[in-house]
C-alpha cells in the first residue's frame, strides 16, 4: 500500500513561487510514475507533470512549462514541486498521486493518492 502525504500550500501573491511536498512510503519513487495534478473549484482535475525516474522520463503539462519543477530527495522519500513566477489561474489544490502506467497523464490511471494541499496565488 502506497501512502502520499503532501504539504507546503499556502497563500502567496502572483509572481512568487512555492514549493509542494510529497511524502511518499516505501519505495514508492522507484517503482511507480509520480505524478502531480491539481484542481480548482468547479472545475476537474488537471495534470501538471509527471517523472518516472527509474526510466528517466519527466512530462511537463502545458500549465507547467518553464514554470514547475519536479524533484526527489530519496534519503527524505520525499518529492518536491517547486513552482516559479505563479499566477492566480494556479490557484488549486495540489496532489501528488502515483501510478503503474510508465507515461500517463490521465488522472485515473493513477492509482495512489494524496490528501492535497491548497495553493492560493492572490493577485
Amino acid at each position: 500500500q502506497v501512502q502520499l502525504v503532501e504539504s507546503g500550500g499556502g497563500l502567496v501573491q502572483a509572481g512568487g513561487s512555492l514549493r509542494l511536498s510529497c511524502a511518499a512510503s516505501g519505495r514508492t519513487f522507484s517503482m511507480y510514475t509520480m505524478g502531480w495534478f491539481r484542481q480548482a473549484p468547479g472545475k476537474e482535475r488537471e495534470f501538471v507533470l509527471y517523472a518516472n525516474w527509474r526510466a528517466g522520463i519527466t512530462y511537463y503539462g502545458d500549465s507547467a512549462k518553464g514554470r514547475f519543477t519536479i524533484s526527489r530527495d530519496l534519503a527524505k522519500n520525499t518529492m518536491y514541486l517547486q513552482m516559479n513566477t505563479l499566477k492566480p489561474e494556479d490557484t488549486a489544490v495540489y496532489y501528488c498521486a502515483a501510478s503503474r502506467v510508465l507515461r500517463t497523464t490521465t488522472p485515473n490511471q493513477y492509482e495512489y493518492w494524496g490528501q492535497g494541499t491548497q495553493v492560493t496565488v492572490s493577485s
